[in-house]
């Protein structure tokens, strides 16, 4: 046992609060799948972006990135920091459509769009894509996390603790839906940052300071190397470097491009739990705000203790053959009695919270938009709350399975953006083109799965080095795929297509449909929100290279970096205050 007693108190206590939550919600939960799965659509933009972020603050996210540190270097972070371009494009050009939509889930999205058995079917196959594919792919790699944390503290197998895990968090989630995962997400949220932030400051005060904690990172880096031993640590010239060398078109500069230029497109039109969020918000103003308070949380202001960590395991633990455990043995080497069971609470705060956002999620694909859509389609409001709660348990074991079929939560991340990025262009285009119809989002979903079957089983493009290939390869096939089907087949009837933009009131080329809604207004999307998009991109980067700069002791440079974030920042603000809403 390498906890105490007043450490596992501390858990227990963090465990028992939650549960409270859980069956404090239950009688509002327990109303309809309205309040099981959106909240009753009374959401404050504070709370929906303060859950966004804890939800995608799992146990996984701090293991990882102290993993991109030590094998990649600062340059790693790219694989989610080029996710700001997506996340806020999504701010400024689609959190308003989600929400005039009044849908539970983003399946639902399909039969407003689109026009009868091809909607009904496109509704199910994308619904059953969603949960029993990508959703369980985050779940397992969420699960396999903290099974390894809880490993290095306190030896269990994998298969004891990843049914421990999956229990505890089916335990508070059955009962109460969305208004208890929200409410328990900005608890965890505030304890699990508390606890990395203090394990980044005890490191930083352990190695003498900033400086003398990158210097001695390098040296550990620099010493590694020159013996010649196998090693997977990153280069010490790339430790902190913002951008790769473009000296040599090397596998970095590619995975970068592929970053910066393909992978963002999956975050862009905000689908799943992301979407969730939206739909539970009170109007289209707070959806707004939710997903642009948390783009600056998330990018800018969350990663920073866990980068510091990573960089220091560099100094004690250089030798580790699974970096990704690197985080945990920091954990049991600095934190004292107390301090370690506070923040092991705060990591199981952080996987529950992003395990039970995942399988709300997952449970409401299933029963909204199959259980309910196909099988039974007049239950009472108790009984589709009870099949919801099925719904949850089946999410759960589905992950749990998940799980054990993977060794690396990285490798698994990679897989997950690969799926979700495939069909990013199609989505988009629905939003904003009229001609995009069902057999479209049918035949990419379709050449989505099939060209991700044939990519990773090939030996030519296994390994995580053939990402960029991966992605560029899914994502075009996709595309051309879904434009010649789109081509091929007949356009959504018009009453159908006029239904959805009178509801939606989406701008973009709707040529004979917006004439024939001319008398509602459109609050046209254009060069305005172009602008308010690179500003707010241009904010978030300002904002990084901030943080980063100063802490390589380039005071200049983070000083100009810093004030160019807030001046942005201000104009961003003042140009939000003179937007239109519906």
């Amino acid at each position: 046992m390498t906890l105490s007693l007043i450490d596992w108190l501390i858990i227990a206590f963090y465990i028992a609060i939650s549960l409270f939550i859980g069956f404090y919600f239950s009688k509002r939960g327990s109303k309809n799948i309205t309040e099981y799965f959106v909240a009753g659509r009374k959401v404050t933009w504070w709370l929906a972006g303060v859950s966004m972020v804890a939800t995608t603050f799992a146990a996984d996210t701090p293991l990882v990135i102290s993993a991109i540190i030590r094998t990649k270097g600062l340059q790693g972070n790219w694989y989610w920091w080029s996710g700001a371009i997506g996340a806020v494009m999504c701010v400024y050009f689609f959190a308003r459509l989600w929400r005039r939509s009044g849908i539970i889930t983003d399946a639902e999205f399909m039969e407003l769009r689109y026009h009868g058995k091809t909607g009904s079917f496109l509704r199910g196959f994308y619904a059953l894509f969603r949960s029993v594919l990508c959703n369980s792919v985050v779940l397992g790699w969420v699960i396999l996390a903290m099974s390894k944390i809880i490993y290095v503290l306190l030896g269990w197998p994998k298969v004891m603790s990843v049914w421990i895990l999956v229990a505890i968090s089916v335990l508070y989630i059955l009962f109460s839906g969305l208004w208890g995962v929200l409410v328990t997400d900005f608890i965890q949220f505030i304890l699990a940052m508390t606890g990395c932030i203090a394990l980044a400051a005890i490191v930083i005060v352990k190695s003498g300071g900033f400086t003398l904690l990158i210097e001695k990172a390098l040296q550990s880096c620099e010493t590694v190397s020159a013996s010649g031993a196998a090693s997977n640590l990153v280069e010490p010239s790339q430790l902190m470097t913002i951008f790769p060398s473009f000296e040599t078109f090397n596998i970095a500069a590619i995975t970068f491009l592929a970053f910066v230029s393909l992978q963002w497109w999956q975050s862009a039109q905000g689908d799943g739990f992301l979407a969730q969020r939206l739909f539970s918000c009170k109007n289209e103003k707070h959806s707004f705000l939710a997903v642009l308070f948390y783009s600056f949380l998330h990018y800018a202001v969350r990663p920073w203790p866990w980068i510091i960590v990573g960089i220091g395991s560099l100094i004690f633990f250089p030798d580790l053959k699974d970096p990704e455990i690197a985080y945990p043995m920091m954990m049991m080497k600095f934190l004292p009695i107390g301090l370690k069971g506070f923040l092991v609470a705060g990591f199981l705060a952080a996987f529950m919270s992003t395990v039970s956002t995942h399988i709300n999620l997952g449970s409401s694909y299933l029963v909204n938009d199959v259980y309910k859509r196909f099988f039974v389609k007049n239950g009472s409001d108790r009984h589709y709350v009870i099949v919801s709660r099925i719904g949850v348990i089946a999410m759960a074991i589905l992950a749990g399975i998940s799980s054990f079929l993977m060794n690396s939560v990285y490798s698994a991340w990679l897989l997950g953006a690969t799926l979700m990025a495939a069909t990013a262009f199609i989505v988009i285009l629905r939003w904003y083109w009229w001609r995009i119809n069902a057999w479209s989002e049918i035949s990419a979903l379709a050449a989505a799965i099939a060209i991700a079957l044939f990519l990773f089983t090939s030996p030519t493009f296994s390994g995580d080095n053939y990402y960029a290939a991966r992605l560029a390869i899914i994502m075009l096939g996709t595309t051309i795929v879904a434009i010649i089907t789109t081509l091929l087949t007949k356009p959504e009837p018009d009453a159908c297509l006029e239904k959805f933009y009178r509801k939606v009131k989406p701008s973009g080329w709707w040529g004979h449909i917006a004439d024939k809604c001319h008398d509602i207004e459109i609050i046209k999307v254009g060069a305005p929100e172009f602008i308010n998009w690179i500003l707010t991109v241009l904010c978030i980067y300002s904002s990084l290279f901030a943080v980063t700069w100063l802490m390589m002791g380039k005071t200049t440079s983070g000083l100009i970096s810093g004030l160019t974030c807030l001046a942005l920042l201000a104009v961003i603000l003042k140009r939000i205050n003179q937007m239109r809403w519906d």
